[in-house]
């Protein structure tokens, strides 16, 4: 078959040929056994206009006395139901630290949190999106534990180098070393540590990891996941005297494990996290054979950025230039996660004093800012740790126009070519955590509260601001679901009217946005109103935006 010959030239350009001839057959060997378990292909298409997807930890809602997942079930069906059809269940696994990205046990579900039938009520309704975090696991992992008594096969799954080896060219997303000391049965050893010294990097070069993922991999497939999410994908290939980014042999990982869910479930999408600049981002859709899906990373700091300002020029200029995804490949668009608002994607988008601006900003408004060294031994912005919510509050707001400000900027995603995605703490309106920041010592904490489920059901009650914004997005989820213009495969149009606004076309319809606080008219003929924001209205030849503002509209002829 295709894709098995494909899988064999990769691992070639991976491995030394006498290794390739001992893992082709195990490889061959666990294809063989999926294609016996899993069962047929139950995914019609890739997407549709229907999709969208909710972002959340298993326990961002809790009730006392309960498994957090079955509340989340409950939060999922009762307050969102169909808007969303799918739920990013963040890492949901056994962890001692980073809020579950450093993996003590890939296969279990922690037992604080719930069980794989926990997750499987969860995929009766929903579709579902799991992590394969495959840059590091944490150093409580059994693996790491076999590295430091020098035990197979642990001790050849890890990096370890002399503390005065040159790694100055290596990309950095972090200030601390790039090395963690440990003791070991064979002596202390100096470990490639990414992004902590709880996050050890695994070492890709042993095919013998490669297929521990591969059975990873196969796993999530069978216990339900529709997308797989490859977090920290970029970093995982190392090479001393490169940049350790982006390696040609990350790209061929990624590719082998697209084909092999081409191969055994070819319904199952697979998602790279790469937050990087933009042509360094979706380099990950290969020519069409590696990612199907890739964050759109640009959008939520370009948003941010447009809608503090009231100035679209900048949101417009790259939409504009954006190429539109390779066929069966799309974008996840979204504006808030689990993370922080990354800035480096803003690199030759936006100048550096301005991103200095907007970072000073967020610090106004209590937020917090994650840096990243050069081998300089300066350092830039690289994330605002801020809820999306709070960091779209300008001074002097009164609360509605925050209010609409807020509205517009998860409404924008919503039209863009691709799926989007929203996180519960935009559906909430959540404010910075400042408690559960200062809690825990993390930055990204701010962005992670934790709702009671009283607490979050008087806060979506009456005219509460989170009751609205859940209302309103509700609404415009439900009605995009019903417009075929939307469907991620149709492509879009950047038109250009002002300064303030972003307007995109899709097919017949038209969205448009008025990101500044004054009322515009924009040169567009009159068509049906799909939805509009009060006030948005025709005059003469054209059509009135009022400030921070939207409205989507079909031609007459379609």
């Amino acid at each position: 078959m295709m894709n098995e010959s494909n899988m064999r030239d990769r691992l070639h350009r991976l491995y030394p040929a006498e290794e390739v001839e001992t893992t082709w057959p195990r490889l061959q060997a666990r294809l063989d056994a999926a294609r016996e378990r899993l069962p047929p292909n139950p995914h019609a298409k890739l997407w549709s206009e229907e999709d969208a997807i909710l972002i959340t930890y298993g326990d961002s809602v809790r009730r006392e006395g309960e498994r957090p997942l079955r509340c989340l079930c409950d939060f999922v069906r009762e307050y969102l139901g169909e808007a969303v059809s799918m739920v990013h269940l963040l890492p949901f696994f056994p962890f001692p630290s980073d809020d579950g990205f450093s993996i003590s046990d890939y296969e279990k579900v922690r037992p604080d949190l719930g069980s794989w039938a926990d997750i499987a009520a969860l995929g009766r309704t929903h579709d579902l999106m799991y992590d394969l975090v495959l840059n590091h696991c944490s150093a409580s992992h059994e693996w790491f534990q076999q590295f430091l008594a020098d035990q197979a096969p642990g001790r050849a799954y890890f990096h370890s180098l002399d503390p005065d080896t040159d790694v100055s060219l290596v990309v950095r997303p972090r200030t601390h070393p790039l090395l963690s000391p440990f003791e070991t049965a064979a002596g202390k050893k100096w470990v490639w540590t990414t992004f902590s010294a709880d996050q050890v990097d695994l070492n890709f070069g042993n095919p013998e990891v490669l297929l521990a993922f591969v059975d990873l991999l196969l796993l999530y497939v069978e216990r339900g996941a529709r997308v797989i999410r490859l977090d920290a994908i970029a970093y995982l290939w190392k090479t001393l005297g490169t940049t350790c980014i982006h390696l040609p042999q990350t790209h061929e990982v990624v590719k082998l494990m697209r084909d092999v869910l081409d191969e055994v479930a070819p319904g199952v999408i697979l998602l790279t996290e790469t937050n990087v600049p933009h042509e360094e981002n979706v380099s990950y859709f290969g020519e069409g054979d590696e990612a199907r899906m890739v964050y759109q990373f640009p959008l939520p700091p370009l948003l941010l950025h447009a809608l503090r300002r009231g100035d679209a020029s900048r949101l417009t200029a790259w939409a504009a230039a954006l190429d539109a995804p390779p066929a069966g490949c799309t974008f996840f668009n979204f504006t808030a996660s689990h993370d922080g608002i990354g800035v480096r994607p803003l690199e030759g988008l936006v100048p550096m004093d301005e991103v200095k601006e907007m970072a000073a900003e967020i610090k106004a408004l209590g937020g917090k800012v994650n840096e990243r060294s050069h081998a300089d031994g300066s350092t830039t912005p690289y994330e605002l740790n801020c809820t999306y919510f709070s960091a779209l509050k300008n001074q002097g707001d009164d609360a509605e126009t925050h209010l609409r400000r807020f509205l517009l900027s998860q409404t924008l995603p919503m039209c863009l070519q691709g799926v989007p995605a929203f996180y519960l703490h935009s559906f909430t309106a959540t404010e910075n955590d400042l408690e559960g920041m200062a809690r825990t010592g993390q930055n990204r904490s701010i962005n992670r509260k934790q709702w009671s489920w009283n607490d979050l059901r008087e806060a979506l009650s009456g005219d509460a601001v989170a009751a609205r914004v859940l209302s309103v997005l509700v609404e415009r989820l439900r009605l995009r679901s019903g417009i075929p213009e939307f469907h991620p495969d149709v492509p879009q149009r950047i038109l250009r009217f002002s300064d303030t606004v972003f307007a995109v076309r899709r097919g017949g319809v038209t969205a448009l946005h008025q990101l500044g606080e004054d009322s515009v008219w924009n040169p567009i003929s009159a068509g049906e109103l799909l939805w509009a924001d009060e006030g948005v209205s025709f005059v003469g030849d054209g059509l009135i935006l009022p400030g921070l503002s939207a409205c989507w509209l079909r031609d007459p002829a379609h």
